[in-house]
């Protein structure tokens, strides 16, 4: 599976071997994490796929083919994966505070795409944020702005 990862990012991205190394790793944490979001409450939507491939081609500047390669990898990796720790710790090694809280951001927009936003999805986005060490404000910001993006600014809720 990693040389998959690896033979996709060196044919699309690798600028240099180091740089192609780290850049496909963050990419599959990234996609693989919003994957967990989707598949959290149990019924996988194409509103939140669509989320969760705009979200990955606008971050990483992909093709849509090239989008549903990395789709597809990192969805195996997350089906193998034992907990997110190996995702945010690569996270946390490559991204600033501000693209920690975007990536919060996007799992909120992934948890949105579908309007309803379950208490599994809440956690997730909770115990990711904890792991990436996203300040409780800086995650409660980015869960109003993908809450105002999704169209759903009046909700009143007093869900985390």
């Amino acid at each position: 599976m990693l040389a998959a990862i690896r033979d996709f990012f060196e044919k699309n991205l690798a600028p240099s071997a180091a740089q192609a190394d780290s850049t496909h790793a963050t990419a599959v944490a990234t996609a693989a994490l919003l994957i967990e979001m989707v598949r959290m409450d149990g019924d996988v939507d194409a509103a939140e796929r669509d989320a969760v491939m705009h979200a990955v081609r606008s971050k990483f500047g992909l093709a849509p083919d090239e989008t549903e390669t990395l789709f597809r990898l990192a969805e195996e990796e997350a089906r193998q994966a034992v907990d997110y720790f190996q995702f945010t710790a690569l996270l946390n090694r490559h991204f600033s505070a501000e693209q920690k809280e975007r990536m919060i951001e996007h799992m909120w927009r992934v948890a949105y795409a579908d309007a309803e936003v379950s208490a599994w999805e809440q956690h997730l986005v909770r115990k990711v944020a904890d792991l990436l060490y996203v300040p409780h404000s800086a995650y409660i910001a980015a869960k109003l702005r993908a809450r105002e993006a999704a169209g759903l600014q009046n909700d009143t809720s007093s869900s985390p």
